[in-house]
């Protein structure tokens, strides 16, 4: 009798150890699952922004085809053409009434502001940019190179956070000390551009630039890059 109790408790005790494991192992494969599944949103969530990063267009530069593949009317896309070049924000902004979001189509399409001379407020139309983030873009003007602001800003937010805003930003170049890459830096400038830049040096006056950068592009590209660049005095 006595031995079989004590095989009887053997037996319990084996059971509950199996049952534990089973639970433990259980536990795990949850555990595994959840970060797992967290994993998955986390990695959503950097694909939303880099595409949201990515797909900020230039409104000087979109093809029609680009706009309408962000959904803006054929109405709207014959209006923005022939509306071009912005030279201002301001200028694009004035397009839409009050039935446009432009909280949101600002996200996808916006005409980059000059860092050294937006007033603090109007950085306030930048996605994403409130009153103290304005204020640190002002903060460390003049910039003389998008390496420096992403140097400056950077003690405030992330990589990611800061290559963001570089859609809505650009740095005015001196025509006759920029680098080839400060020039490349220019929304919509190409190689072939920048060396058309630096062909010309040195510039005695904008007059020379039009005249010289005239030969390559028409009337409106030429507004569009002359808002690009300065001559010291």
């Amino acid at each position: 009798m006595r031995h079989f109790l004590k095989l009887t408790c053997s037996l319990t005790l084996l059971a509950i150890m199996v049952l534990a494991c089973k639970e433990d192992k259980k536990d795990k494969s949850t555990e595994a699952a959840t970060a797992e599944q967290e994993a998955s949103a986390t990695e959503e969530v950097q694909e939303v922004t880099k595409s949201e990063m990515t797909t900020v267009l230039n409104a000087n530069l979109a093809t029609e085809e680009d706009l309408k593949a962000i959904g803006i009317s054929d109405e709207m896309v014959e209006k923005i053409v022939k509306s071009r070049p912005f030279l201002t924000m301001t200028d694009f902004n004035s397009l839409f009434g009050s039935e446009v979001n432009t909280s949101e189509l600002y996200k996808k399409m916006f005409v980059p502001f000059n860092l050294n001379t937006t007033a603090e407020a109007d950085f306030k139309m930048i996605p994403g940019v409130g009153d103290r983030m304005a204020h640190e873009f002002e903060e460390y003007r003049p910039y003389v190179s998008l390496a420096q602001f992403r140097r400056e800003i950077g003690k405030y937010v992330d990589e990611t956070e800061v290559a963001r805003y570089e859609n809505y930003v650009f740095v005015p170049i001196e025509l006759n000390t920029a680098s080839e890459e400060m020039i490349l830096a220019l929304p919509g400038v190409g190689k072939r551009m920048a060396h058309e830049f630096e062909e010309y040096r040195p510039y005695k006056n904008m007059a020379q630039f039009r005249k010289e950068i005239g030969k390559y592009v028409d009337d409106k590209e030429l507004a569009r890059l002359e808002r690009f660049v300065y001559l010291k005095q």
